[in-house]
């Protein structure tokens, strides 16, 4: 039966381990609100960027682009992104889970991996499914640099035709507390991203030609778009992490309290127990 030192350094354990899980709750907080900062001002470019490229796809044949023919999916390519590192709660297991989903539905195709983050390319290794490239170490500090390095190398790949699509699987940033796994389309960069909208519009004059535009902007817009989705993940594993290490302490506090309850009982009854005895042999002595 476990007595009251055996208690005593039981609490001294989890009390350490409440400090540790306090002092990565507030680390969280720190990056996370870095994090949302940024998404919160990267999404407005993204937004008008799409605005300017859906006037413009109004005016030209989007068919001439070989980011937006659209063919037989026969060759898929999906990119995971998930967490370098754990204590994230289910962040990285959701993430995984859908990615498994998806690749079980495209059965009939020849889909291939590129894990981003740690725990995607550890995940992956363990497992049959055929990977293409590995990224890791990219979520310590995103930067648009590792977007391009991303978005060229599916840009080339998919106008090589080593994929006929690429689809994101990545958490979506909601708030603090909820974050929303999604997959998306990527390339061929969907048509209704660029539908046009309401009456028929007016004509303009370009320098350089739209078609010349369509070169230059629909890359951006691809990368753009990975550099939301890697910020979109940051920021939704620093939520999940804050919120996963706010519940350890909290729990590491309840088991306290128990413990050190039960520890105050034996306490109590080895205290009755010795009282017991002197007033035993004290009245013995009589």
């Amino acid at each position: 039966m476990p007595n009251v030192r055996d208690f005593r350094t039981r609490i001294r354990s989890v009390r350490s381990t409440q400090q540790i899980t306090r002092g990565m709750k507030l680390v969280s907080a720190a990056k996370l609100r870095r994090a949302q900062d940024r998404i919160l001002a990267a999404r407005p470019y993204a937004k008008k960027m799409l605005e300017v490229l859906s006037s413009l796809a109004a005016r030209v044949d989007p068919e001439r682009h070989p980011l937006l023919a659209r063919g037989p999916e026969e060759k898929v390519l999906l990119v995971v992104m998930t967490a370098d590192k754990g204590l994230c709660g289910s962040f990285n297991t959701n993430i995984l889970n859908q990615a498994k989903s998806v690749l079980e539905r495209m059965r009939d195709r020849q889909a291939r991996v590129d894990p981003i983050g740690r725990k995607a390319r550890d995940w992956f290794r363990r497992r049959r499914y055929p990977t293409r490239r590995v990224l890791v170490d990219i979520f310590r500090n995103v930067t648009p640099e590792h977007a391009r390095d991303i978005a060229s190398d599916l840009i080339g790949g998919f106008c090589r035709r080593e994929f006929d699509a690429v689809y994101l699987v990545y958490n979506e940033f909601k708030s603090v507390i909820q974050q929303r796994v999604v997959t998306e389309p990527l390339l061929p960069i969907p048509r209704g991203a660029f539908a046009a909208e309401g009456a028929a519009h007016e004509d303009y004059l370009y320098e350089p030609a739209a078609a010349d535009l369509l070169d230059a902007l629909l890359p951006k817009h691809v990368e753009v778009q990975v550099f939301r989705a890697l910020l979109e993940s940051a920021a939704a594993e620093h939520g999940a992490r804050m919120t996963a290490m706010e519940n350890a302490t909290r729990n590491a506090g309840e088991m306290i309290e128990t413990l050190t309850l039960q520890m105050n009982k034996i306490r109590q009854a080895s205290i009755t127990k010795e009282i017991l005895e002197v007033v035993s042999g004290a009245e013995a002595l009589k």
